[in-house]
């Protein structure tokens, strides 16, 4: 089952480009029952191994802006070793953790719809790189606890605040999230807030899944499926709320 779930949140992070925090996390709620804090952990572990290959690609293609990298993880880093401490006090609450898991899953997936479907793409031609620290340690946090939503913030963040090319926008927000999941990952390994047996299989389906998405990515027509997968998000958000509330 894991294998399978790996394979199908990797294979649609690589048509749609909806990050894999996002899409991970709640499905291991809902469909394996891991606790919120759990699934947490191993979905930033799993996001940090899938985004390897991606990583690599464009480091060698010299498309990560080193200082705007620098810049984000020096807020980001303490921002995600915080939010997974908060996370680690949490485990208790299971009601509040799903409530706010739910929360950020439905503001996540909310930006993305809104993005797609006004086809709006923010820019500015003057720098505001003091932003970056900022913008990067909220983002690191609410990656820790929740591990959703960083790509699209992150590159929200950097489209606003610097002159990035797309592709070197990309590739700095991949190398961004890469080791945000690496230090949030290893905080929740430490807690035991990880399922190494659920990992491997999700990480294995996902290394296949991943490569077939990216595939079939420029064959298929990207938008309806990333349109789709959001709305679908949107629902698994209500739900997670839902069961937050219902017994809370």
């Amino acid at each position: 089952m894991a294998f399978l779930l790996g394979f199908l949140i990797a294979f649609a992070i690589g048509v749609t480009g909806v990050g894999a925090g996002t899409v991970t996390t709640p499905l291991l709620i809902l469909a394996l029952g891991l606790p919120p804090e759990v699934a947490v952990g191993t979905a930033l572990l799993f996001g940090f191994l899938v985004k390897i290959p991606a990583g690599t690609v464009y480091l060698l293609r010299d498309q990560v802006a080193g200082r705007a990298l620098g810049l984000l993880l020096l807020g980001g880093l303490p921002g995600v070793f915080l939010g997974s401490l908060l996370l680690s006090h949490l485990r208790g609450a299971r009601d509040l953790v799903l409530l706010l898991v739910g929360f950020t899953l439905l503001l996540s997936a909310g930006l993305g719809l809104y993005r797609s479907l006004t086809n709006r793409q923010p820019g500015s031609r003057r720098e505001r790189l003091w932003l970056l620290p900022l913008g990067g340690f909220g983002i690191g946090l609410e990656v820790g606890f929740s591990s959703a939503g960083g790509g699209a913030l992150g590159t929200l963040l950097l489209l606003y605040a610097t002159r990035l090319s797309p592709q070197q926008v990309v590739g700095t927000d991949i190398l961004y999230g890469l080791t945000l999941a690496l230090v949030g990952g290893g905080v929740h390994l430490h807690f035991g807030q990880v399922a190494p047996g659920i990992l491997l299989p999700l990480s294995m389906g996902g290394m296949l899944g991943a490569a077939l998405g990216a595939l079939l990515a420029t064959k298929v027509p990207k938008e309806p499926f990333r349109v789709a997968l959001l709305l679908w998000l949107l629902f698994i958000g209500a739900q997670l709320v839902w069961r937050g509330a219902a017994h809370g």
